[in-house]
């Protein structure tokens, strides 16, 4: 059985009162897609991963943890 990850996103991204079209534009993917790493219905690539971590000065495991 795969491990399914938890998203913080969008706690950070509403802390630093940013939309989802803003953060996605930051991060390069659509606002499609920075919904469903928000509502956990895609893994975000390490790529993704890495950019949101250095936009929130923070570390990954800050932003996704197993559940």
């Amino acid at each position: 059985m795969a491990s399914q990850l938890k998203s913080r996103i969008r706690e950070w991204r509403k802390s630093k009162n940013l939309t989802q079209t803003e953060l996605a534009e930051k991060v390069e993917i659509t606002r499609q897609s920075l919904s469903a790493i928000e509502n956990e219905k895609t893994i975000p690539s390490l790529k993704v991963s890495l950019k949101l971590s250095k936009i929130f000065m923070t570390e990954v495991n800050e932003l996704f943890t197993l559940k």
